[in-house]
């Protein structure tokens, strides 16, 4: 289980809070959406439960499985179970996709005590789960994500998480910038990995998503707190009457 317990967060070198007492727990086996406008604090919770060093809890913890992961670096957590799909997924020139696949693989097996895989059963698990996210052997021939479309981007994101088999699972709008046949792709793909063992956190501006990734449960993030939590009809209310109601009464950034 994820447990945010009273989370403040502030950038490193700045004093304005951005989290102001953030408190959510999401169990293994359910999906979570996280809803909210622009400078809410979405992503800036995204960042702190991977443990970007940018940022600097002040007050409050973060628990997965019952163990505190403030003090773990981004690999740890990783191995613990910890992965963030990010909003913008970067480019990375001069390194073959297949090989960051199967570096990134192998050194988060051999952290959780697992055998590294050889280059045969590598290969019959990438083709397989790229097929079944539409992933052709030639964007797995290019850099990492480069000339990448943004439905392309995240697709690849969708495989490295199927790939590394997280517990823990962190999408930063990964509905940004995809038409509607790749918002269905990409859910599709999240939706595979749905299982009894796993929770996932959906961050999202929008309720689009969540008609193909339903979520268990709804919050409305507004001025670095949760406002408002429900079912998943709470995502179609917000649809329809939008964020107005929960507008901060101070400035927060995303």
């Amino acid at each position: 289980m994820l447990e945010i317990k009273n989370l403040h967060v502030k950038l490193a070198d700045e004093d304005t809070e951005i989290l102001k007492g953030v408190s959510l727990a999401v169990p293994k086996g359910q999906v979570h959406a996280i809803m909210g406008p622009n400078g809410s604090g979405k992503s800036t919770l995204a960042y702190v439960l991977a443990g970007r060093e940018d940022y600097e809890v002040t007050k409050g913890d973060i628990l997965w499985n019952g163990e505190s992961v403030l003090e773990m670096e981004p690999d740890e957590r990783a191995a613990k179970g910890v992965f963030l799909a990010f909003q913008y997924p970067m480019e990375i020139p001069g390194v073959a996709t297949m090989t960051f696949l199967r570096t990134a693989v192998n050194a988060l097996r051999k952290k959780r005590g697992l055998a590294e895989f050889t280059t045969p059963e590598f290969l019959k698990r990438v083709r397989a789960e790229a097929a079944a996210l539409g992933v052709s052997d030639e964007m797995l021939k290019r850099p990492l994500n480069v000339g990448f479309s943004g439905g392309e981007k995240k697709r690849m994101e969708i495989l490295q998480m199927a790939m590394l088999e997280p517990s823990l699972c962190v999408m930063d709008e990964t509905d940004s910038g995809l038409d509607i046949d790749a918002v269905r792709i990409v859910s599709e793909g999240v939706n595979r990995l749905r299982s009894k063992d796993r929770a996932m956190l959906v961050i999202t501006h929008y309720q689009r998503l969540l008609t193909y990734i339903v979520p268990d449960k709804v919050h409305v993030m507004a001025g670095g707190a949760i406002q408002k939590s429900g079912g998943k009809e709470l995502a179609l209310e917000l649809e329809e009457t939008g964020y107005t109601e929960f507008s901060p009464k101070t400035p927060a950034h995303a």
